[in-house]
C-alpha cells in the first residue's frame, strides 16, 4: 500500500536519450525502491498509470515503442519519504492504475497528484528518465 507523502525530495535527475531502443524509460538511482507513476496524452485524451515499483540502481520500461508524444508526466516516490513532483495534475490512486482523464479526479474517487514535465523534444523516439538521491553529491 503506498501512502501519502510529506517531505518532498528534488529532482537531481537528468532525461537522456537512448538511441537503442525506441522506450521510455525510468532509471532508479537511488539507495531505495521507488514507486512510478506516469501520465501523456494523445492529443484527444489524457491517461495515468501507474504504479511501478523499481529497487535501487534498477531500470523499468514505463512506455514500449517509439514517443508518440513530446512531453511526458512522471510522479515518483521512495521508501524514506521523498517525492519527484510538479505542477502538472493528474488522477491517482493508491493501488495500480490506469485511468482515463485528468479532471474532476476527486469526483471520480481518485486523488490528484503532481507530476512533473518531461519534454522529449520534437523528434525524439526514446527517452530515459534517470532519478538520484537528492543528497548523494553531498556524500
Amino acid at each position: 500500500m503506498i501512502r501519502r507523502l510529506l517531505l518532498p525530495a528534488v529532482l537531481t535527475g537528468l532525461a537522456l536519450t537512448a538511441p537503442a531502443r525506441a522506450d521510455f524509460r525510468l532509471c532508479n538511482n537511488t539507495s531505495t525502491r521507488v514507486s512510478v507513476a506516469i501520465a501523456y496524452t494523445d492529443g484527444k485524451s489524457w491517461l495515468s498509470e501507474g504504479w511501478w515499483n523499481l529497487r535501487p540502481t534498477a531500470c523499468e520500461t514505463l512506455l514500449r515503442g517509439p514517443l508518440a508524444a513530446q512531453f511526458y508526466y512522471v510522479y515518483a516516490m521512495d521508501e524514506r519519504g521523498g517525492e519527484w513532483k510538479g505542477k502538472a495534475f493528474m488522477c491517482t490512486r493508491d493501488r495500480e492504475f490506469r485511468i482515463d482523464g485528468r479532471d474532476d479526479c476527486f469526483a471520480r474517487g481518485y486523488d490528484r497528484t503532481g507530476f512533473f514535465e518531461i519534454d522529449t523534444g520534437r523528434d525524439a523516439k526514446s527517452w530515459t528518465v534517470q532519478l538520484t538521491d537528492p543528497n548523494a553529491s553531498a556524500q
